[in-house]
């Protein structure tokens, strides 16, 4: 096996936006963020969607139309008479 190829796996936390929960893993992400967990710094990575927050987790159910899209859509592909 061929040395210095690999990437660094590094302790990190998954610190979720909207709720504040913390993830503890092991990934090649960094950050220049850190957090001491337990005696161990860990890089701190913040997200905005975790599976605590994501609707397909919690079973929430959301419909977002921004900006008027479907509407949008009608009148642009509607046949004018």
């Amino acid at each position: 096996m061929k040395k210095k190829i690999h990437p660094i796996l590094n302790p990190v936390c998954f610190v979720d936006v909207s709720t504040g929960k913390k993830f503890i893993s092991m990934s090649t992400a960094s950050s220049k963020k850190s957090e001491n967990i337990d005696g161990l710094d860990h890089h701190l990575l913040v997200r905005d969607v975790t599976m605590d927050s994501h609707p397909a987790y919690t079973g929430e159910k959301r419909f977002v139309d921004t900006a008027g899209r479907v509407e949008k859509f009608q009148s642009k592909f509607s046949r004018k008479r």
